[in-house]
């Protein structure tokens, strides 16, 4: 039997703020841009988030539920570092540890390397020395799957502990909502509703067969998980699809000059990848995420060979020419290379690392 924790670091962008500012550790406290250039929230702290204030809300609606609202501009930079520590303390207890985000991991310490006996002692082992060490907070969920894990460590934040016994799965899921199960988003949520459907144990009523009938493969996966069953392994390392980079303004972006700089920088950053890895791509893709948060791709795929730097960064610029950039303005901008020319590596995507 597997043993799995999934650590999340607690309001991590802002707990890093107030740490490294010790005046800001009862004020409500977000980073993100400023409201008067049509900034949003990238993260909130626990103080803030008692006014309703919440991650990619509108910077101006964010001040005026909190006045008093502490506002930071993000240090991805330092962001990265820290997590990079904290992902130390993790490879002291296991090698199988899988990045979701900057400030969220899966741990496989079936057999971890402190021989220490149980999960739950382990999970606390890395809570006590990622506060010691880092004067952070993190919560844990301890399952026997990735799964149960993950509900389980949003459960008792911040700085919780849950865990799951095997003998518990059942009891535990019964009474769940029903879009707490992985796939479950807005349309599945929606038809679940019009079957008067909230909870997992409803959803359990329906067979496997009628579950394949409305959601097809997908439907086979909702009943396993729907009865706790999840045999994904944490995998700390991919076969790399693609190789990618992005970044998010703290205000929206509508000139076209501003853009392609940063499409430059992006196809500079991915292309250095490229040659580190010893990968050669086929195919760009450009996302672009717009200032009402709706999401626009444009690809292009070369008929023969492969791209260079140059040819990236000109074929991104093709791409932006090709969607609402400029009327509609933008808060991320995202490339990516993928089809690969020659050989392939195993890495984890560079959305997962940044």
């Amino acid at each position: 039997m597997r043993k799995i924790i999934h650590i999340d670091l607690d309001a991590f962008y802002t707990s890093v703020e107030q740490r490294d500012n010790p005046q800001l550790a009862d004020q409500p406290v977000v980073v993100g841009g400023q409201p008067e250039s049509r900034g949003v929230v990238a993260a909130a702290s626990y103080q803030a988030r008692r006014f309703g204030i919440h991650s990619a809300m509108p910077m101006k609606t964010a001040v005026r539920l909190c006045p008093e609202l502490v506002i930071l501009p993000r240090r991805m930079k330092v962001y990265r570092q820290q997590s990079s520590l904290i992902r130390d303390i993790f490879l002291q207890y296991t090698d199988l540890v899988e990045a979701v985000a900057l400030d969220e991991c899966y741990l496989d310490v079936t057999h971890n390397r402190q021989s220490i006996p149980t999960a739950t002692e382990t999970a606390q082992t890395i809570k006590k020395q990622i506060r010691q060490k880092l004067k952070l907070t993190a919560s844990a969920g301890v399952a026997t799957n990735k799964f149960l894990a993950k509900i389980a460590s949003d459960m008792q934040k911040p700085d919780g502990l849950t865990v799951i016994k095997p003998h518990q799965v059942d009891d535990f899921l019964r009474e769940l909502p029903v879009n707490k199960i992985w796939g479950i988003g807005p349309v599945t949520h929606q038809q679940l509703k019009e079957k008067k459907i909230s909870t997992v144990e409803q959803l359990r009523q329906l067979s496997l067969r009628e579950m394949q009938r409305l959601w097809g493969k997908r439907g086979t996966r909702l009943y396993q998980l729907a009865r706790g069953v999840d045999d994904e392994p944490v995998d700390p390392s991919e076969d790399r699809k693609s190789v990618s980079r992005e970044t998010t303004f703290a205000q929206d972006l509508f000139s076209s000059q501003r853009m392609e700089q940063e499409l430059n920088q992006l196809s500079m950053e991915v292309s250095q990848v490229l040659t580190n890895e010893k990968l050669k791509g086929r195919k760009v893709t450009l996302k672009v995420r717009y200032a009402d948060f709706q999401i626009q791709t444009r690809s292009y795929s070369q008929p023969g060979g492969w791209l260079p730097e140059s040819k990236i960064r000109q074929i991104s610029h093709q791409l932006l020419a090709k969607t609402s950039a400029l009327d509609k303005g933008v808060r991320l901008l995202g490339l990516s290379v993928s089809g690969w020319w020659s050989e392939n590596r195993s890495q984890l995507d560079l959305f997962q690392r940044n």
